[in-house]
């Protein structure tokens, strides 16, 4: 078979990170679909709403009230996922088919903004640089707690990934151990240095960079890409292109790269479909244990459910629960489509 079609016929590729596979099938991108159409998520013009336990001066939930706050505010999760003083479980099961253990930590908000209308992608660069220092001053803050061996930092952007508040804002969930997601990534990064004697994530950017076929976006500091790998139709990886375990070890440069590059992912986002896009995004970085950790490399995944449209989403079910995940838009052609389109915001264009 020549090299040229292979792209056009099932296959699977393997995921370094996770030490996983995906089945790619590129022949089925023009299937009938008759499922499920969600609504379309339009931007707003609520700067405030007098209803929104996040927007500044008003009362959240748990009976505190928010401060007038005038960029990034910070506060303790009302409804915390993990509590900070939780006690070893002496009288829970622990064996090879019944184990449970303690999980302490914190959880926070991080409101991006005090304007309830806006998100990353029509934030002002200034204002994303303020986010980016939130961020890292919460790794830091949280990471440097003698029980803290992770810190989390996620946003989920709009309700189709589950957001119950449309005001730009994230959590942080700091954590015991470190979770099954960057302990998978932690080990398949530092295998590959042993094995190889160079950085899995330093390699990647330099051979993505070499073949660009799916690259989207970059600049001095970092790059936006659909990795080979990709599960979601539009996923995207955003990579450093110095190396780097954590958002502290950022300067100045590095700090100002990144919130260029996540408005620039996220603004195609919204140009893609003319709306305001969902998605899942986090950073994965170097856990806070007080171990060096020259494997890592500082990371964000954004993952998508948007398919074909702005009403008709990629599902996870059936042979992806039981087999392994499968996606029909080859990661090369998403980051065509991605890459062509205008960093300049939908909804500013005349």
């Amino acid at each position: 078979m020549p090299p040229s079609t292979w792209l056009q016929v099932p296959h699977r590729r393997f995921n370094p990170l996770t030490r996983t596979w995906v089945l790619v099938s590129p022949h089925r991108t023009q299937r009938p679909w008759q499922g499920e159409v969600a609504k379309t998520e339009s931007v707003s013009a609520v700067h405030y709403d007098s209803t929104c336990y996040l927007c500044p001066g008003n009362t959240r939930a748990g009976g505190h009230r928010n401060p007038q706050y005038k960029d990034v505010f910070v506060f303790d999760n009302d409804y915390a996922a993990l509590l900070p003083d939780v006690a070893p479980l002496a009288d829970a099961p622990h064996d090879d088919l019944f184990r449970a253990e303690r999980e302490l930590g914190a959880c926070r908000v991080i409101c991006f903004h005090p304007d309830h209308d806006l998100t990353l992608a029509r934030m002002q660069p200034p204002d994303i640089d303020r986010v980016v220092a939130a961020w890292a001053a919460q790794y830091e803050d949280l990471g440097r707690r003698s029980k803290i061996k992770y810190v989390q930092i996620f946003e989920n952007r709009g309700p189709m990934m589950g957001a119950s508040n449309p005001h730009p804002h994230c959590q942080v969930w700091a954590t015991e151990h470190v979770p099954d997601g960057p302990r998978t990534e932690q080990a398949a990064q530092l295998a590959y240095r042993r094995a190889h004697g160079r950085c899995l994530l330093c390699d990647t950017v330099e051979r993505e960079m070499q073949l660009a076929e799916r690259i989207v976006c970059e600049n001095p500091e970092f790059v936006a890409l659909v990795p080979f790998w990709a599960v979601w139709p539009f996923e995207t990886l955003v990579l450093g292109r110095r190396h780097l375990g954590s958002l502290v070890e950022m300067d100045v440069a590095q700090r100002v790269g990144l919130a260029d590059i996540l408005k620039q992912v996220t603004t195609r986002y919204d140009n893609l479909f003319q709306t305001s896009f969902p998605y899942t995004m986090g950073f994965h970085q170097s856990p806070t244990d007080s171990k060096p950790h020259p494997e890592w490399h500082f990371h964000a995944h954004f993952y998508p459910p948007l398919l074909r449209s702005a009403t008709v989403r990629k599902f996870m079910v059936g042979f992806e629960m039981l087999g392994m995940p499968q996606r029909d838009i080859t990661p090369e052609s998403a980051a065509e489509k991605l890459r062509a389109l205008s960093d300049l915001h939908y909804t500013l264009k005349k």
